[in-house]
């Protein structure tokens, strides 16, 4: 009996090799981060297209591992089968063939991966720090009055720089801080440099510099000690290690960076081609400026030339002057006694108008009846204050509890607390009172007490 094949029910998801393939890529890629992996290169292949594919392993497994011709350019050394490696890497799936692997960003010898982590923590933890903020960067001098210079005095870095100087703005001086640029204890000497090129302030901005090399070679500017000195320095400082490519933490923390050490000399010297030409330009201007000025002057004088009049013809002149201005010196005065007159009637006039005695014995009499009308109103009210009190009084002795004791009768009360005995249950046989009567007290002691009565 033949079977026939099962067919798909609704029920049942089923999965193409594409699907199955596609969501295992997406499963691995959102699983993992970016990964550090550390193995042995082999396998190495190189296509036409540009890109590296390789085996990634070690005693026990291997990974395929692909990188592509545009993460080539973070990679500084050759890989070659058997090399030890450490990689940058993400986690993917090759849907064409199933196969995990591994995409690289970056590749770089393993001797190199600890200091890359150092690297990494150091720069992560001054950040955080607020050490590479641009609120502590200084501004570069526009023309510096003395250059410093940090670095060997025997590499070629140090001439490179000289030669740039020279080149560009010669008339500015340098002073060279020797200091070794690698090795040990070389970090602590650049340090030690950079304070004391900052106690000094000899110089307007000091240049940090030295030429290329490996992670290792460039380790010194990478160190704790010198990012410090570097923060805590006053004087400006611009950071050249290395080639372009090289970012260390020092370029970090400095006031500037410069991609090499020549570079860093262009950057604080200005070209004395541009400063000549406009030197020329404002000393063309100025002779310009000097011939106009010195033509409105000569026309100037000139026409003060025209102008010039015989010292006897300018006394007349002025004699003339100054016998109309007497003239009008004296209508003035004239005019101005009569308008004084005037005013001086006026106001005599008005003083007459408003004399104050009349108006201040209208006051006086006003006010003396008001003195009687005060006089009047103070006894009424004295009259009916007096009738309020003794209608007060009479009251106050109606009401008062020593009328009610004159007619016979006694207040009881606790001899001790003085708090008065208004019931029977109040008080027990034996216990001691006091009467207070109209005149005089007595001091009891009770016998019986009734209660319902």
């Amino acid at each position: 009996m033949t079977q026939l094949p099962l067919s798909p029910t609704p029920d049942r998801d089923v999965f193409t090799v594409s699907r199955l393939n596609r969501e295992a890529k997406a499963l691995l890629e959102g699983s993992f981060p970016l990964l550090w992996v550390e193995g042995e290169l082999s396998n190495l292949s190189r296509p036409a297209s540009g890109h590296l594919y390789f085996t990634l392993k070690d005693a026990q497994a291997q990974v395929r591992c692909a990188l592509f011709r545009g993460s080539q350019r973070h990679v500084s050394i050759a890989p070659k089968d058997g090399m030890q490696v450490l990689v940058r890497a993400r986690v993917s799936l090759y849907e064409g063939r199933g196969d995990y692997q591994l995409i690289v960003e970056s590749l770089e010898a393993a001797g190199e991966g600890a200091l890359r982590r150092a690297y990494e923590q150091l720069r992560n933890r001054l950040s955080q720090e607020g050490l590479f903020d641009g609120a502590h960067k200084q501004p570069l001098p526009r023309l510096p009055k003395r250059i410093g210079i940090i670095t060997s005095p025997s590499g070629a870095v140090l001439h490179d720089i000289l030669t740039t100087l020279k080149r560009r703005f010669p008339a500015i001086p340098v002073l060279l801080h020797p200091v070794p640029v690698q090795g040990e204890g070389a970090a602590e000497k650049i340090a030690a440099m950079i304070r004391l090129a900052g106690q000094r302030r000899d110089c307007d901005v000091l240049i940090l510099a030295r030429g290329g090399g490996s992670l290792e070679d460039l380790w010194a500017f990478n160190e704790e000690v010198v990012a410090r000195a570097i923060h805590a320095c006053p004087v400006p400082i611009v950071c050249g290690v290395g080639h372009e490519t090289d970012v260390s933490i020092a370029d970090f923390v400095a006031d500037a960076r410069a991609p090499t050490p020549t570079a860093a000399a262009e950057m604080l010297s200005p070209n004395q081609s541009d400063w000549l030409l406009a030197l020329e330009q404002k000393e063309q201007r100025l002779v310009r400026l000097l011939r106009d000025r010195l033509r409105a002057v000569q026309q100037q004088l000139d026409y003060l030339g025209t102008r010039l009049v015989h010292p006897r013809e300018r006394l007349a002149r002025l004699g003339e002057r100054l016998r109309v201005l007497g003239t009008r010196l004296r209508l003035a005065q004239f005019h101005i006694r009569e308008r004084a007159a005037h005013n001086l009637f006026s106001l005599h006039a008005q003083l007459l108008l408003h004399n104050p005695k009349a108006q201040l014995r209208e006051h006086q009499l006003h006010s003396r009846h008001l003195h009687t009308q005060l006089a009047t109103a103070m006894r009424r009210v004295l009259e009916r204050t007096q009738e309020q009190v003794a209608r007060a009084i009479q009251t106050l002795d109606t009401l008062s509890p020593l009328a009610t004791l004159a007619r016979g009768y006694a207040i009881i009360e606790n001899p001790v607390s003085g708090v008065v005995v208004r019931a029977a249950g109040e008080v027990r046989p034996g216990d001691r009172v006091r009467a207070r009567l109209a005149r005089g007290l007595l001091d009891c002691r009770v016998e019986k007490v009734h209660k319902d009565a």
